[in-house]
């Protein structure tokens, strides 16, 4: 059976088909793997290249022999490629010529130093990539790789030698490797290679020796690699046994299957397995195995459950939770695919008849296994699980006991009233109909006491003689025995489909749970939702107060708590755990073996980028901790957290990105646009006071007064120009403050064109601003200064001879000013973007400016309350619509 159950599903063959097939076209990587530099790697490559020469195209793509002649003595008789000369801050640089290889295309290419980082300007920005690139289109690659420079292993090597690697390469590179040999040197001969100058040149050597190449590091290297290299090795022959379909194990590595399930020595099942796998140096696995039957396990027995394997995995376990509807079988499913070696289950209770006929697990496994080991551990209390069958282990129900017992009475009634038209037998179906809704509605145990309880009525009401166990006929007897044998099936077979479902059920609440969250969060736009949305859920599904803890922008190592309006206000003491939880990427707090005194549980939010933060879940219950099945919908919970807030903090880099672009835009515009308006007037200030103090230059009197007038003009001039940057800078800082009082249109507009007509005495402008206008509310130096800007900008644009029209009126609670030229108007793209900071129209007249004026006319007119307008006039021309709102007490009526 167990063989049936491991024979690959056509949906796998078909991925090994198409797996094998993709390995065909793609190249064969053999990397040359070492602990450190000088132990051989590069050549044992090229003694290898040596040998296949004769019967293989290859060429030397890249290799570095470091002036060593014991290597370089392998280079005569291959083809090198000539390398490519990339220029770099005025040095050229040899580097591998990637398009060269491609171009002669060989069947076999030599590439040096897989960690190596390109020159800028090249493809790609590591060697790896090259390598990559020439596997793909079918060319075979020997490369050579020292251990250091794996991505995973970076942060461990660094703690023992001191030396941070900066050139890495990514694990996929050794997974997706098709050989691997191992170049291998005792660490003694490595230190003699040093001091005989055969790895640095001789004035590194001391310091290389203090600082990385010590007997101990190199040691500590040295099993690095031996363990890359059988992980490595171990791998290819478990998908050798699978795509082969072969049951195993093959002992090659030892590797320990223990089996966690709610029990009184489950603890010591769990330490015993530690202690085999430190005395086997073995990788050890803890595996639960949810059937249907075990849907409704009691409180003590779930919370034994998440205990021991919490427990397994403080211990280094690999815990693994299955589904299956065979205890047995899936536990030898599970061994027979990952090569496990032994297996280490409980003892049963007893061994009487009754263990006998129940067929415990260890007794299956121990008769099924073949050639994997099996370990017993003795001990007191429950057994490991007494049934292979998916039968529920309900707790006495007495109700549904006493429901089957109405049930068969009822049906007892019903069949008395038919009894008279039907022959006996047929009764029996009323029978069997009862016990499949007792197994339906009441269970298993109930549903067999309906089978018996249906039986002894048959006999005692249906079959003469009546009201006595005997029967007169003989087939009778047979009669019975089918009855009692097809409920007992149909109460295990009902009781199985319900005990599925209800297990089917719950899988689909958690899918849809997740689903729903994944929606949810996908529709969430912006950091402070989707952290809301995180919570939100937290609390409907866990039932718990959640707070999501990320790092400060400023200061990473202060985590600060989202959102501020949360329901639990953390204290200093909930902060340090999750700081502590952060940085060691670590559960933490209340119901861990870490900080457990803490009030809530945090769990470490992670992506393959790092750590983003902390979720931290306060329990509503203290006296009910999270199930088997909760803490791994948390754990999917988490991650689904995670890849959302790095979703969101990624759009928000974005956009910071953009506004930060937008910003370097905009100064370069503002440089751009004010150089010129700035150094105008300063250049025609600076005319006016050479000139005057020049004494060769005779100046009568009123040359003198004209030449200080335009001195005067350009410095009025140049004051406006700044006075607009500053209002700009006080407008986007939110500093404006209005000194609002009442005030008169008719003042402010006279007010306006007194100050403008200083600079166009030659212009007409038409007033039309009606008496008895109700009070504004304003600051009115600054409605004033709207004022002038629109008033300056109509009379630029417009031409010298036309009139500027300025309109008052009153309408629906406000006041409306409206400026009107006869220029050329606006086009219609650029009506929308007039108010905007630097935004000018181009006029055929190149009228200067900065483009600030209408955009501070937008900001002043806004923080009163009011709302600026620009529409194209009918003829020809520009309308600037001002609305000001009047307050009710300014309301006046006609007088």
């Amino acid at each position: 059976m167990v063989d049936k159950l491991i024979r690959p599903s056509p949906d796998k063959l078909l991925e090994q088909i198409k797996a094998d097939e993709a390995r065909k076209r793609r190249g064969r990587l053999k990397i040359f793997l070492g602990y450190a530099a000088g132990v051989g790697k590069t050549y044992a490559m090229l003694e290898a290249a040596q040998r296949q020469k004769s019967e293989t195209d290859l060429v030397v793509a890249y290799v570095e022999t470091h002036g060593r002649a014991e290597t370089e003595a392998f280079l005569p008789g291959l083809e090198i490629i000539p390398r490519k000369q990339v220029q770099y801050r005025g040095l050229a640089v040899a580097e591998m010529d990637l398009d060269a290889v491609l171009a002669r295309r060989p069947k076999l290419a030599l590439v040096d130093e897989l960690a190596h980082t390109n020159t800028p300007g090249l493809r790609h920005p590591k060697r790896y990539q090259d390598a990559e690139e020439l596997l793909e289109v079918g060319i075979d690659v020997y490369a050579t790789l020292n251990i250091q420079h794996l991505e995973s292993l970076r942060e461990s090597i660094a703690q023992i030698t001191g030396v941070w690697v900066r050139e890495t390469v990514p694990d996929s590179v050794i997974d997706e490797a098709d050989e691997i040999e191992l170049i291998d040197l005792p660490p003694d001969d490595l230190l003699q290679r040093l001091k005989e100058g055969k790895v640095y040149i001789s004035e590194q050597i001391s310091h290389a020796v203090a600082n990385f190449f010590r007997k101990g590091n190199l040691s500590a290297l040295r099993e690095y690699s031996m363990r890359i290299s059988a992980d490595h090795i171990d791998t290819q022959v478990r998908e050798y046994m699978s795509a082969h379909t072969i049951h195993g194990p093959w002992p090659t590595a030892e590797r320990l299957l223990v089996c966690v399930t709610p029990g009184q020595w489950g603890s010591r099942i769990i330490h015993t397995a530690r202690s085999l796998a430190l005395q086997l140096n073995a990788e050890w696995i803890a595996i639960h195995v949810e059937t249907p039957g075990s849907v409704d396990i009691s409180p003590e027995q779930q919370e034994q459950l998440t205990n021991l394997i919490r427990l397994a995995e403080k211990l280094g376990a690999r815990v693994e939770i299955l589904q299956g509807l065979s205890v047995a079988n899936t536990i030898l499913e599970y061994a027979y695919k990952n090569n496990i070696t032994k297996i280490i289950l409980g003892k049963p209770r007893d061994v009487h008849l009754r263990n006998i006929l129940s067929r415990s697990v260890a007794n299956q496994v121990v008769r099924r296994s073949k050639y994997v080991d099996v370990y017993i551990v003795s001990g007191k209390g429950q057994p490991l699980e007494q049934n292979i069958l998916p039968v529920r282990q309900l707790p006495v129900q007495w109700l549904g006991y006493l429901l089957s017992l109405a049930l068969v009475s009822c049906t007892t009634l019903l069949g008395y009233m038919v009894h008279p038209f039907f022959h006996p037998v047929n009764v029996v179906m009323l029978y069997l109909l009862s016990i499949v809704v007792s197994a339906i509605y009441f269970g298993f145990g109930p549903s067999i006491l309906t089978s018996v309880l249906s039986l002894l009525a048959f006999d005692i009401f249906f079959i003469p003689p009546y009201f006595t166990l005997a029967t007169s006929e003989a087939y009778y007897l047979f009669t019975f025995a089918v009855l009692l044998a097809v409920g007992v099936v149909i109460s295990y077979l009902t009781s199985r489909i319900r005990s599925q479902s209800e297990a089917a059920q719950r899988r689909e609440n958690e899918t849809a749970t997740l689903y729903s969250l994944s929606k949810q969060l996908s529709v969430s736009i912006g950091l402070k939702p989707t952290l809301k949305t995180i919570i939100d859920s937290a609390k409907d599904q866990f039932k718990q107060n959640a707070v999501v803890f990320l790092p400060d922008k400023q200061k990473k190592e202060i985590l600060k708590a989202y959102p501020e309006e949360a329901g639990v206000i953390p204290g200093e003491n909930e902060n340090a755990v999750a700081v502590w939880t952060y940085q060691h990427q670590k559960a933490a707090g209340y119901g861990t073996d870490t900080l457990p005194d803490a009030s809530a549980l945090y769990l470490p939010l992670s992506t393959a980028h790092g750590g983003i933060g902390v979720l931290a879940l306060w329990p509503l219950d203290t006296e009910n901790q999270l199930t088997v099945q909760q803490d791994r919908l948390l754990k999917a919970f988490a991650d689904l957290a995670s890849m959302a807030i790095e979703r969101a903090q990624l759009a928000e880099a974005a956009n910071d990105a953009c506004v930060l672009e937008a910003s370097q835009k905009l100064q370069t515009a503002l440089l751009n646009s004010i150089s010129h308006d700035l150094r105008t007037p300063l250049v025609s200030i600076i005319g006016v006071l050479s000139s005057l103090q020049e004494e060769s230059i005779t100046l009568d009197n009123a040359a003198k007064n004209n030449l200080i007038q335009v001195a005067l003009e350009e410095a009025e001039r140049l004051n406006h120009l700044i006075t607009n940057l500053l209002d700009v800078s006080r407008i986007e800082a939110g500093a404006l403050k209005l000194s609002r009082q009442p005030a008169d249109m008719q003042d402010i507009v006279g007010a306006a064109l007194e100050q403008i007509g200083s600079r166009y005495k030659t212009r007409k402008i038409n007033v039309e601003i009606p008496d008895g206008l109700p009070l504004i509310s304003v600051d009115t130096s600054l409605i004033i200064q709207v004022l002038v800007n629109v008033l300056d900008n109509a009379l630029k644009y417009s031409g010298s001879n036309s009139v500027v029209d300025v309109v008052g009126l009153q309408a629906a609670g406000e006041i409306q000013v409206e400026i009107s030229d006869r220029g050329a108007g606006i086009p219609e793209h650029d009506l929308q973007h007039v108010f905007d900071k630097f935004y000018r129209v181009q006029s055929p007249d190149n009228v200067s400016g900065t483009g600030l004026g209408l955009s501070i006319c937008r900001g002043i007119v806004e923080a009163h309350g009011g709302t600026i307008s620009a529409e194209n006039r009918p003829g020809g021309g520009t309308t600037i619509r001002i609305k000001l709102p009047v307050p009710i007490q300014f309301t006046r009526s006609e007088t």
